[in-house]
């Protein structure tokens, strides 16, 4: 009988390291939609309020090639705590009223250098806490965390904006964030780094060389990053594909993404997770291919739900890069992934954005989900197990009969 999500919650110090994660989650949310409209509401431009909702994310590349090298160098503990409290200053920062527009900017370019680190960091930690058997089941749990703390952070964002006004709103998400922080400091234990030497952007270099160095792991990064990006490039046309029903569109494609998380974090077997891997990239592509026929409502949610089963394929390959890894880059090596995946996601919007702008919705949609397929197709080869010179993961350790699902 497989492990459980509640069964999680008695491995020591799963439950803070998780509830620290939602808080910081809940935090970014709020704060991203709280500035989104305050910033509209200055300068009346859609495009410097979408930069301000998603513009961290694309800081995220400077961490992964600057910074992430301290993920595996630094306490993690204090790494946490310091990153939330200055995630949370930040943004109580940014309620100051008549904060010039570069200030802003520059506190978001901070907090989304912060962030990446702080993935890094927290995945990395999340190796330690967990035995590894339960990783894919604890990162499953933590990605469908991340998308229901998304949706009640919308929407408590927008109970707060009604209720108190932009800058309340961001005071109140900073407050958020200080207690991720002090979760951290008094759930977790002190850890020693997991890798001697200073953090530097040269140590950063060396060590993203080093991961790209090994085709496996490169084949595996490259297949993280490229159909999940083209894939949300297609989902960032759903409004000028179909305004009127984007919302539900939307909707589908997170609970899709749910499904698939729990599916996979939770009931597939070890011999299945690796046979699957590759039919799950191609799910999530292929029922994309149906919006050149220009579908109406009830299939084109249908095909979006259907297609977002398939980002559980990212669970599967993080679990066969872990063996991949060298002993003291997993922080860093997972923050790499992360901080990739961000980056593809908002380069393939753009470039979604931009070839529907001279063709259509429709074409670019066709033309994004045909590139994923073929991307898949092509790195597939190289993701096979004989090339990845490791064996398939074993079961996790099963819990007694009757135990607490």
């Amino acid at each position: 009988m497989p492990r459980t999500y509640r069964s999680l919650a008695r491995v020591p110090e799963f439950a803070p390291f998780f509830g620290a994660a939602a808080l910081r989650i809940g935090a970014s949310t709020v704060g991203s939609l709280a500035l989104g409209v305050l910033v509209y509401d200055r300068t009346r431009s859609p495009l410097l309020s979408s930069l301000a909702m998603f513009g961290p994310s694309l800081a995220q590349v400077l961490g992964a090639t600057l910074l992430m090298s301290a993920a595996d160098r630094l306490p993690p503990r204090a790494a946490l705590g310091w990153l939330a409290g200055l995630a949370a200053a930040g943004t109580a920062l940014l309620a100051v009223p008549g904060l010039p527009l570069w200030a802003v900017f520059a506190v978001l370019l901070g907090q989304g250098l912060a962030d990446s680190l702080a993935g890094g960091v927290r995945y990395g930690l999340l190796t330690e806490i967990l035995p590894p058997g339960d990783y894919l089941l604890g990162r499953s749990l933590l990605a469908i965390c991340a998308g229901v703390t998304q949706v009640a952070g919308f929407a408590l964002g927008g109970l707060l904006l009604a209720a108190l006004s932009p800058r309340g709103t961001l005071l109140t998400a900073a407050a958020l964030g200080a207690a991720a922080a002090l979760t951290v400091v008094l759930g977790l234990r002190p850890r020693a780094a997991r890798s001697g030497g200073r953090p530097s952007p040269g140590e950063t270099w060396r060590v993203n060389v080093l991961l790209f160095s090994h085709p496996g792991r490169r084949s595996l990064y490259l297949a993280l990053w490229v159909p999940n990006g083209l894939i949300v490039g297609c989902e960032s046309l759903f409004v000028p594909y179909d305004a009127a029903h984007a919302g539900l569109l939307f909707g589908c494609a997170a609970a899709g993404m749910l499904v698939g998380d729990t599916v996979a974090g939770r009931w597939l077997p070890a011999r299945l997770r690796v046979r699957l891997a590759a039919p799950l990239r191609l799910l999530l592509a292929v029922p994309y291919l149906v919006f050149v026929l220009e579908p109406g409502p009830v299939l084109a949610t249908a095909a979006v739900a259907l297609a977002s089963v398939g980002y559980s394929a990212g669970l599967l390959m993080q679990e066969r890069l872990l063996p991949l890894l060298p002993e003291g880059t997993q922080g860093q090596a997972l923050g790499l992934h992360s901080a990739g995946m961000l980056t593809l996601q908002g380069v393939c919007a753009a470039l979604a954005g931009a070839l529907a702008q001279y063709t259509s919705p429709v074409v670019a949609m066709t033309a994004l989900a045909g590139a994923s397929v073929l991307v898949t197709l092509a790195l597939e080869p190289g993701l096979r197990a004989s090339k990845l010179r490791i064996r398939p993961p074993q079961s996790p350790t099963p819990v007694p009969r009757g135990s607490a699902q």
